[in-house]
């Protein structure tokens, strides 16, 4: 995968992590719930500035993040869902969407182009971990 590739797929993943949290942090009365949604925003603005100061830095053209189709699903089936239909469909949707931000961020980190993307990736990949062994406990 190319560098602008990953800077929009890994921007389009952090968009959707913050965008569902937020719409569950509103509503959840589950107090793991909300705390697992504010890590989310806090974690994933973070890896968000870290892959825009990287790419920037390595002349890699970024445009603003994206939701891409299934994050556009996710968050109106969300917006859908109600009470603690809601949490649960939350913590489904995050499970999936972690699996597959592990492997984006393992996956350049080990066949990128871009050393400081590489590097980036390599840094976000052991918190994306960090969020499954969260979910996980959910």
């Amino acid at each position: 995968m190319g560098a602008p590739a990953y800077v929009m797929k890994a921007g389009a993943g952090d968009l959707y992590e913050r965008q569902s949290s937020g719409l569950v942090l509103a509503t959840t009365a589950n107090p793991k719930i909300k705390g697992f949604a504010q890590m989310m925003i806090t974690d994933h603005t973070k890896s968000t500035a870290d892959v825009k100061r990287a790419a920037i830095a390595a002349n890699v053209k970024v445009a603003p993040p994206k939701l891409d189709a299934d994050g556009m699903k996710n968050v109106a089936a969300l917006r859908a869902a109600k009470g603690t239909a809601r949490d649960t469909l939350y913590v489904q949707q995050q499970k999936m969407a972690h699996q597959k931000a592990l492997a984006l961020h393992q996956g350049y980190a080990a066949g990128g182009t871009v050393a400081g993307l590489k590097t980036v990736a390599a840094s976000i990949a052991p918190v994306v971990q960090t969020h499954i062994t969260e979910l996980q406990a959910m």
